[in-house]
């Protein structure tokens, strides 16, 4: 009997694994815009009163690692105003996100400083028995914590996750219009968001190359209606390299223009 009970609980230890695999594979995408050591930067503009304004830096970097002994990718996504931006609004903000190789996301932090107001996302992703849970914490502007914990029968992302994952959609058989729903999570909350395709125009770079690119939207559920965040002109071929960026902050718009790009497929 002992020896029978030693099989049931291998046995069930079995299934539990093989669950979490059925979620990963069920929330797993094929990469095909980026490998391990891209590099982008950007110039950071700012409008200020109708006149735009030279304001700082982003960049974003992507690296092959290892997140709780498995192989991953690290995304981070950072934007820093200069010493001129910080007299006008101060913006520090850098997004963090791990993800499995096949982009099913692990974790995600957000560190946001938006003039005086600083606070920070986290999201903890597992998969046990075929469900994806999340634990998130969100750090306030004025130092108190909240931790929640959900389990959910559908896949759920943040906002870099999913930008990685978009990166490699192939719009191919998109129309003008075309949208792409999910769900989005932060420290504290999950919100439907969106992706929504406007075509393709030309952009030109701060490195003074031209790019046809593909304009996207990201849209996020807010008082019943859809409210653009930030609009992607990513280039129009199978890497979908971010050319250009249009934040919708708080205080106004940000725009951020390629400067360079290193380590592209």
């Amino acid at each position: 009997m002992k020896h029978l009970s030693t099989i049931k609980t291998m046995a069930l230890a079995a299934m539990l694994t093989l669950s979490a695999h059925v979620a990963n594979a069920q929330c797993s995408f094929t990469n095909t815009a980026f490998t391990s050591g891209e590099n982008l930067t950007y110039n950071l503009y700012y409008n200020w009163k109708f006149v735009w304004v030279k304001a700082g830096t982003a960049s974003m970097t992507t690296v092959g690692t290892v997140y709780q002994g498995k192989k991953a990718y690290r995304a981070s996504l950072t934007t820093r105003g200069n010493s001129k931006a910080d007299g006008l609004y101060v913006l520090r903000d850098t997004l963090l996100c791990y993800t499995t190789d096949d982009l099913v996301p692990l974790y995600f932090r957000k560190g946001a400083k938006e003039g005086k107001r600083y606070t920070v996302d986290e999201v903890f992703y597992s998969y046990p028995s075929g469900k994806c849970h999340t634990k998130q914490h969100r750090r306030r502007a004025d130092g108190t914590h909240h931790w929640e914990q959900h389990t959910w029968n559908d896949c759920v992302y943040d906002m870099l996750s999913i930008f990685l994952r978009a990166r490699s959609f192939n719009p191919s058989n998109w129309k003008k219009g075309h949208v792409i729903n999910f769900p989005i999570v932060d420290g504290n909350s999950r919100e439907k968001a969106q992706l929504r395709y406007s075509g393709t125009t030309t952009v030109k770079a701060d490195n003074g190359k031209k790019y046809e690119c593909l304009q996207l939207s990201y849209m996020e559920l807010s008082s019943g209606r859809y409210k653009e965040i930030v609009r992607f002109y990513v280039t129009n071929d199978s890497r979908h390299i971010p050319i250009r960026l249009d934040l919708f902050l708080r205080f106004g718009t940000a725009k951020a223009f390629l400067v360079s790009m290193k380590g592209t497929k």
